[in-house]
């Protein structure tokens, strides 16, 4: 492929006689032209493919394997019903993305409820549902949900989430396995302790096993190796106290590429790492082989989306910068205001054109900070040219905004040539909608 950056791209992309990036087949300016911009194009067999990728990496290396797609990276109907197609349960962490499992007609008993505070109306809804597994994050909830399941008569499968202080060290807003975070019980306080035997003990709670989730995106691989030998060397104790532990997830936090000099260990080594450390520690502990829980999210979609923007006003400041403004930003991808992170772009009208200058790709929305990629090389741009940006398929469309009153993009699917809308843009009505005067 012509392109120096197409480890970010999505499996399809090329390049057409027209000189036109292409994906799944479709010329992403035509695409632009028919559903208009910001779009979001989703490749279908990039979804499929990164789904059988870590069911193949893991199930071959360790059969006891189930992976759960983190649908906090992005999902609606559609892509729900991708995941599911390719074998994959559903990790959701809300009573929304929940209702989406349902509405997609996803086999509730391989959806797990994450979630540190989750609503009392949330958990009834889940029990209502048959959700398979709640992942129970605080004393709380642990309380609350024993009294409702006890109230509906029923046994509620479960799994605790700890907290193991583990670095992983990624970004201080997405690292969550260390001991000053919201999220788990903490190893380190003793909370966890209390915890699995209150658990044990609840009348109308079945403790399957155990969570933990160290952050995103984790480009390293011995943080993982180490989680897993301290929690579960840490949960041998419990065995005497009646711990059957029947399920073990270290949660996902699978890094991908957003630009071309920091790419991430390949999946086939993310899985060598976790299996060869979780085999070796429950043979040693005598744990026998629960199933082991995979949650990739971003690994998933974030590879397989892709923004297409139009250029619109361009501003040069002579000796400083030169701004050109595209009609998307951080409603549509919050993430380099919210991060600091940072994309690749092409000019996705014009590929075989040489890079002639340093701009910053700006947005329309009425921050300074709204840069979706600064001091990136490009070819003389103009307005009207469509611009793609690789690797935006996580958080970035789950994230989405109404800021400034701006209506969320369209997403389409391609695949041989055609591309399946599968959520269409929001105008003025639908963000209305909910006002009462």
């Amino acid at each position: 492929m012509p392109f120096d950056n197409i480890e970010l791209f999505p499996y399809s992309a090329d390049i057409n006689d027209r000189d036109r990036l292409t994906i799944g087949g479709c010329d992403t300016v035509d695409l632009a032209d028919e559903f208009g911009t910001p779009l979001l194009v989703f490749d279908d067999a990039t979804l499929r493919g990164m789904c059988r990728q870590f069911v193949d990496a893991f199930g071959s290396r360790y059969p006891n394997s189930r992976v759960l797609y983190a649908s906090k990276a992005f999902v609606n109907a559609g892509i729900a019903k991708i995941v599911a197609e390719e074998g994959l349960g559903l990790d959701v962490v809300s009573g929304g993305e929940l209702a989406v499992a349902v509405a997609a007609g996803s086999d509730m008993t391989s959806v797990y409820f994450h979630g540190n505070n989750k609503t009392p109306e949330e958990l009834e809804y889940a029990l209502e549902v048959g959700c398979g597994r709640i992942v129970v994050d605080s004393f709380y909830e642990l309380n609350l949900l024993n009294d409702i399941a006890a109230r509906r008569g029923v046994i509620q499968s479960i799994l605790l989430r700890l907290s193991p202080s583990v670095d992983p060290h990624t970004h201080v807003h997405t690292t969550t396995g260390i001991l000053d975070s919201k999220f788990g019980f903490s190893i380190e306080t003793g909370d966890s302790t209390h915890a699995i035997r209150q658990a044990l003990a609840a009348s109308n709670l079945d403790l399957l096993g155990l969570h933990f989730h160290l952050g995103s995106p984790i480009f390293e691989l011995e943080p993982y190796s180490i989680a897993i030998d301290t929690v579960l060397t840490y949960l041998a104790q419990f065995k005497d106290e009646g711990l059957n532990m029947r399920e073990f997830s270290p949660g996902g936090g699978f890094a991908i590429g957003y630009v071309r000099d920091q790419l991430p260990p390949a999946i086939d080594d993310y899985a060598e790492v976790i299996t060869n450390a979780f085999t070796r520690r429950c043979e040693d502990l005598g744990f026998g082989q629960p199933t082991l829980l995979l949650e990739p999210g971003r690994s998933i979609v974030g590879r397989a989306g892709v923004a297409l923007y139009t250029v619109g006003a361009i501003k040069q400041i002579p000796t400083v910068r030169k701004y050109v403004s595209v009609d998307g930003g951080m409603g549509d991808n919050i993430r380099p205001a919210l991060y600091g992170s940072e994309y690749e772009a092409v000019l996705a009208s014009r590929m075989s054109a040489e890079s002639s200058e340093l701009v910053t790709l700006a947005g329309k929305y009425c921050e300074s900070g709204d840069v979706l990629v600064r001091d990136i090389e490009m070819p003389t741009l103009e307005s009207g040219d469509i611009i793609a940006i690789p690797s935006s398929g996580a958080y970035a469309p789950s994230m989405a905004s109404n800021y400034n009153l701006n209506g969320r993009p369209a997403i389409v699917v391609v695949s041989d040539g055609e591309a399946q809308l599968i959520r269409r843009r929001e105008n003025f009505e639908d963000m209305m909608a909910l006002d009462v005067v």
